[in-house]
């Protein structure tokens, strides 16, 4: 799968003795979390991968050298059951997706590492990933760190903002700016889980009260969002500030033993 992570910033790529060499009290690791999922018609179902790897190499370029912050093979299989029924998609269950992770973490702890950043890029992990951090603080001691995409876009319509959360205008346009070759510009759809302008307070999600739902209750396309307005302009712009913002919290999670030291 293309990749923008930098060579040297990549844990894979080096040597049991040159990860040996690292100085485990203050290496930080970023586990990416993503999916392979349905994205609508005109998206493939890597997007989620392929968006986590795009920020996250954009921002490890952005990182001062000498810090030690690497990069973990990324976890590609994440919990899309609301997307079952797509074909293409591929989802976990949740006590695999836990278990996996745990794994993991218990393998980067016998080898004396303790500072661990899951990277998420699918809203499905979220969840699990405060879950499971808490719990790896608990089990293993670690710092452990979420850190969801690189936040909201610039410049985007109210609606598209609030509700255009899965192949819609800011996931096209990244796609489009980084692998245009994989998007179909003439099949674009469109479909909102929620309105705006929707009476009472029974929301679909990040509200006080909410409703469960699966993709195919409201969008037959899988789009949830408006891809119309995409353009590849947006997303080179849209990609440099996520992954500066994506940078700046990787050098607050790197410095902050020593704000607890303080």
């Amino acid at each position: 799968m293309k990749t923008w992570i930098p060579p040297e910033r990549f844990l894979p790529y080096l040597t049991w003795k040159q990860v040996d060499a690292l100085p485990r009290d203050r290496t930080l690791l970023v586990l990416p979390t993503a999916a392979i999922e349905q994205h609508g018609h005109h998206l493939p179902l890597a997007t989620d991968t392929l968006l986590n790897n795009l920020l996250l190499g954009h921002a490890l370029r952005k990182v001062p050298a000498d810090l030690p912050i690497y990069a973990l093979a990324p976890v590609c299989y994440g919990k899309s059951n609301e997307h079952v029924g797509f074909p293409g998609t591929l989802s976990v269950g949740r006590d695999t997706f836990a278990a996996v992770l745990r794994d993991l973490a218990r393998s980067l702890v016998a080898a004396g590492f303790r500072r661990l950043v899951f990277f998420n890029s699918h809203g499905g992990n979220h969840s699990l990933l405060d879950v499971m951090a808490r719990d790896l603080r608990d089990e293993f001691g670690m710092r452990t760190f979420c850190l969801f995409g690189g936040g909201a876009a610039s410049g985007l319509d109210p609606q598209e903002a609030a509700y255009g959360f899965h192949a819609g205008e800011v996931e096209t346009s990244l796609l489009l700016h980084a692998t245009p070759e994989l998007v179909h510009t003439d099949r674009y759809t469109v479909n909102y889980i929620a309105r705006l302008g929707d009476p009472g307070v029974l929301k679909p999600e990040f509200a006080s009260a909410t409703f469960s739902w699966l993709t195919r209750d409201i969008a037959p396309s899988g789009v949830m969002g408006d891809p119309t307005p995409s353009s590849a302009e947006k997303g080179e712009r849209w990609c440099d500030e996520m992954s500066s913002r994506v940078a700046a919290a990787l050098q607050e999670m790197y410095a902050f033993r020593e704000i607890l030291e303080r």
